[in-house]
């Protein structure tokens, strides 16, 4: 039986492979998107979802909105470098329809708390922006850290640097304080950071594929996708292909196979100048309860051969 699964997105690039990688697992069952902000303000991310799963034949996926800044702050900005590596829109400045599907009126929140009081173990949480949904969640109905399945996030760094400065990553930097309430909180986390997202690289080879199905869905994966790996020249040369952060999570979701995990008990740093940070929790390092997980290495062959088959079964059947 398929796993019921809900992705929190700030649609994005990444994001939106992360959306196709779901709709081609036979493992998951993508119920709904909860949307974030990250890579682009709320509204935007919101419009990019209904318009990606419209473009990817899949418009019975239901998105809620619900918050659109980090704990701590009154609103939000999009950096520039995030404009930069995303396009303006989000999505590689692609043009693609938008939906004429509206976001759902419950809030992102209640729909999870409702989720999980739900489904419980057969339902797993893939957050792969700041952790503000999951955060304000836990806080309203604790007991869901309990009765959900599993988390799967992308974020975090343990054993390298971070992409914002040299101990944070994005997502995590966007909301500490919110990451830190559910690192400490005893949900079930596996956290899918730059240690291994950044060992998945894809090519133009890989995206002149999608191209060659010759249909709309594999033509805005690849100009997407390209105008992301462009990005990544500038950004980090050295790689030599563009990051999948999202969809390795996903891809976890669907089979924790993939990837090794460190046990270890985490928190989140919220005061200067390590702010961001993802380490390991001095105070439940001895507990012998270790309710996250780390992913230290990843299968790359096995996971690019999978990403592939998967997202292109989507863009061949998209109608």
């Amino acid at each position: 039986m398929a796993k019921k699964l809900i992705l929190d997105l700030d649609t994005g690039v990444d994001d939106a492979l992360a959306i196709a990688y779901a709709l081609g697992s036979p493992e998951l069952d993508l119920m709904a998107i909860t949307g974030t902000f990250g890579n682009v303000l709320l509204e935007q991310g919101i419009r990019n979802s209904l318009a990606v799963t419209d473009v990817l034949g899949h418009p019975e996926v239901k998105v809620f909105p619900r918050i659109s800044h980090a704990r701590t702050a009154s609103e939000f900005e999009v950096l520039e470098i995030s404009h930069f590596i995303h396009g303006l829109n989000g999505i590689g400045d692609v043009d693609i329809p938008s939906s004429t599907r509206s976001a759902e009126k419950k809030s992102a929140v209640d729909f999870l708390i409702e989720a999980v009081e739900t489904y419980g173990k057969e339902l797993i949480y893939v957050p792969t922006g700041p952790l503000t949904n999951l955060a304000a969640a836990i806080e309203k109905a604790p007991d869901i850290t309990k009765q959900i399945g599993k988390v799967v996030l992308m974020g975090g760094a343990l054993t390298v640097g971070g992409n914002v400065n040299a101990c944070a990553e994005a997502n995590i930097s966007q909301d500490p304080e919110a990451a830190d309430l559910v690192f400490r909180s005893g949900i079930p986390a596996t956290m899918i950071g730059l240690d291994v997202t950044l060992q998945t690289l894809l090519t133009y080879k890989e995206t002149q594929q999608w191209r060659a199905v010759g249909t709309p869905a594999g033509e805005f994966l690849a100009d997407m996708t390209d105008y992301y790996i462009k990005a990544y020249e500038t950004t980090a040369p050295h790689l030599g292909g563009c990051g999948l952060h999202d969809p390795l999570a996903v891809a976890v979701a669907a089979d924790s196979s993939l990837v090794e995990t460190l046990p270890i008990n985490m928190k989140v740093d919220c005061s200067e100048p390590t702010r961001g940070r993802t380490i390991g929790d001095v105070e439940r390092l001895n507990d012998p309860q270790k309710t996250m997980e780390v992913a230290v290495a990843v299968d790359v062959p096995r996971f690019l051969d999978e990403f592939m088959t998967r997202i292109g079964s989507v863009a061949r059947s998209a109608k």
